[in-house]
């Protein structure tokens, strides 16, 4: 039996603040591969990524009440995928942040050699926690670094830091990844 909803993301939530299993399905179906991509963002593991996603459709369906109509569904909803992320990651590892900027020497790589032929989650994943979680809440969340400093309860400094190191290790990453992969050409 197939359920029509109609073409109103509305009426999907006007069902989903009843509780309503079969909106709860149809609003998870549509959703998952979404909240799991942005979970794998802050979390390498993906059966804890799963965990996490898992957690936060219940959090939703449990606090929809919660939402009053202001601003968009979707990034309400996806606001509470990434608090569910942050959370697991504070309870479950000790992540340490560090105020002092050493600068990064990476070697030069002619821009011509490059192969732009890579897959982002396994650069992200290379990163640690404390640079991935600033970097995906700037770059991806849209967060300024004062509200980074304050979900993460770390100075604003310490926020750009973090940002800053986080791209000198993705930038060092790739281009070590792009000369393993020019010497294996050869």
């Amino acid at each position: 039996m197939k359920l029509l909803f109609g073409n109103k993301k509305e009426d999907l939530l006007s069902r989903l603040k009843k509780h309503d299993p079969a909106a709860q399905k149809i609003f998870y179906d549509q959703n998952v591969k979404k909240y799991l991509g942005t979970a794998r963002g802050y979390i390498s593991d993906l059966y804890q990524a799963e965990d996490c996603v898992i957690k936060a459709f219940c959090k939703i369906f449990k606090h929809i009440e919660s939402y009053r109509g202001e601003g968009n569904f979707d990034g309400w909803a996806r606001k509470i995928v990434v608090n569910e992320c942050l959370n697991f990651i504070k309870s479950h590892k000790t992540v340490f942040y560090l105020d002092d900027v050493h600068a990064s020497v990476l070697e030069e790589i002619h821009e011509e050699e490059i192969v732009f032929d890579f897959n982002a989650q396994e650069l992200l994943d290379q990163l640690p926690d404390s640079y991935r979680m600033v970097f995906n809440l700037y770059v991806l969340e849209e967060y300024s670094h004062q509200e980074i400093a304050e979900t993460l309860n770390i100075s604003t400094a310490v926020s750009k830091t973090q940002l800053f190191r986080a791209k000198e290790k993705l930038r060092k990453i790739y281009f070590q990844q792009q000369k393993k992969l020019k010497n294996e050409l050869v």
